[in-house]
């Protein structure tokens, strides 16, 4: 290149910052990725020194724009690669994606950057992203340019967070150049994972449309730091801010409505529910207290409408009248205790349920052993009183949310306030970003339909001829 080299811009920063890790690396040999997607070396033998197919904004420019028939012996990685050289860094340390242009180069190459042989890497993320497997002693990673897609940057960033890694702590480096096309692409970044964002998380669309989630959020400090005017900082701070008050805002009113429905349907129906299930097994305690047992004895039951006063006759009949049960639906086979006994069958689990009616419904698996079937029965019924405590601290439990949700219901949203000045700010500020440099608002001029120039006659109109003439010396040279 013709021109000067200036110190400050973001290729030499990023010089700066892998020579300075190169030096603290050399006792571990650690290695470093230089991720660049725009001017990119080229094969031997090709015209064209640098390409930009990796770029898809780049490649359309170079498309419309004719190419030079001198081009410019110049790409960023040789220019990276000489100035690391120039401060000490054997040039055998330092290797382009680019020359490793077959699977067994390749292989050798990310071979010696595992061993630390080679210490600087630099490729594009199409050529040094999914299958990259160099991860071993890398400790930094320097992304030079903004690629066209989020998961190119995942890509990217996953070639050093990754399993394999003996560094525990890494580094990850992003470069942008105030005041430049870097804003825009970071923008565009941006804009893109927060509807990736809206598609990959499960939240409801509606009350996630203004979502930004902790990827976007990081480009777009990224690309805040491209901007020269602080208004625009400003603006996207505002954005992000406002974004995160109107999305709170929105959660609030979701759980307000919820504790509308549940004030107005859940609670009451539940409280009903827990009550019945309360007075369901007081009146079956009471039935079961009327039944009891004679001492050392046993009460007798009903199978089929035979009343058995033995217990093993007792069992062996239940046992009887449940192998003519075949489904799930219950199936009537006595009663026991003033409970009527139901039967069903369980065809996955092989087994059969005895369920106890009374105002309640109390179950139990039946066995094969007669007798154990009688005591599993009565270990059932003698559950209510446990069964009665749990239904009341249940309903207590509904008592007090429905009282919590009474307090809660009908408050207003905490942050109204400052939702308000800061979204009144961000008003101010994109009417002032929208003003010229006079400080004045640009007028729109407003155009009646049928006064607009009509588009297909403006096609009608013969080509000017375009003029011959000579730019003058001056005005060459600084085209130049």
């Amino acid at each position: 290149m013709l021109l000067p080299d200036e110190p400050g811009t973001k290729v030499n920063q990023c010089v700066d910052n892998i020579l300075q890790i190169w030096r603290d690396g050399q006792p571990e040999k650690l290695t470093q990725l230089v991720f660049c997607d725009i001017s990119t070396p080229q094969a031997a033998g090709s015209k064209k020194v640098a390409k930009t197919l990796d770029n898809p904004i780049l490649h359309a420019l170079e498309q419309a724009v004719p190419e030079p028939e001198k081009p410019l012996a110049f790409t960023v990685y040789e220019d990276i690669r000489q100035k690391l050289i120039a401060q000490g860094m054997p040039a055998s340390q330092i290797a382009f994606i680019h020359e490793a242009n077959t699977e067994v180069r390749k292989k050798e190459l990310f071979s010696k950057v595992r061993s630390g042989q080679v210490r600087v890497l630099l490729g594009s993320t199409q050529k040094m992203g999914a299958g990259t497997n160099v991860q071993d002693l890398l400790v930094a990673l320097h992304d030079l340019d903004c690629p066209w897609r989020p998961g190119d940057l995942a890509q990217r960033k996953g070639r050093i967070e990754r399993q394999g890694n003996q560094n525990p702590l890494v580094h990850v480096y992003r470069y942008v150049t105030e005041g430049t096309f870097d804003a825009y692409l970071w923008q565009t970044v941006e804009n893109k994972q927060k509807f990736i964002s809206q598609i990959m998380t499960s939240k409801s669309p509606v009350r996630s449309c203004d979502d930004v989630d902790e990827t976007a959020l990081s480009f777009a400090e990224i690309k805040a730091l491209c901007a020269g005017d602080p208004r625009i900082k400003e603006r996207m701070d505002l954005d992000v801010e406002v974004s995160r008050l109107k999305l709170m805002k929105a959660d609030h009113q979701s759980k307000q409505y919820r504790l509308e429905d549940q004030l107005l349907k859940h609670f009451p129906e539940e409280i009903e529910k827990h009550k019945g299930f309360i007075q369901g097994l007081e009146t079956d305690m009471e039935t079961l207290a009327a039944h009891p047992h004679p001492t050392d004895g046993f009460t007798g039951m009903e199978v089929r409408g035979d009343t058995l006063t033995d217990k093993e006759n007792a069992g062996a009949a239940l046992l009887d009248a449940c192998k003519e049960v075949k489904g799930s639906d219950p199936v009537q086979v006595g009663s026991y205790r003033g409970f009527a006994m139901f039967v069903t069958f369980d065809a996955f689990q092989k087994e059969y349920m005895l369920q106890l009616k009374g105002r309640m419904t109390h179950r139990t698996a039946l066995g094969a052993d007669p007798r154990g079937n009688l005591t599993r029965i009565d270990n059932a019924l003698s559950q209510m009183p446990q069964r009665l405590e749990s239904v009341k601290v249940q309903l207590d439990n509904l008592y007090q949310q429905q009282a919590a949700a009474k307090e809660e219901v009908g408050k207003a949203f905490p942050y109204e306030e400052e939702l308000r000045v800061k979204n009144a700010r961000l008003v101010e500020l994109d009417m002032e970003l929208n003003m010229d440099s006079k400080g004045q608002s640009r007028p729109e001029a407003a155009i009646a339909k049928r006064e607009r120039p009509s588009v297909l006659e403006g096609l009608k109109r013969p080509i000017p001829p375009r003029s011959m003439e000579k730019k003058p010396k001056q005005q060459e040279q600084e085209a130049r």
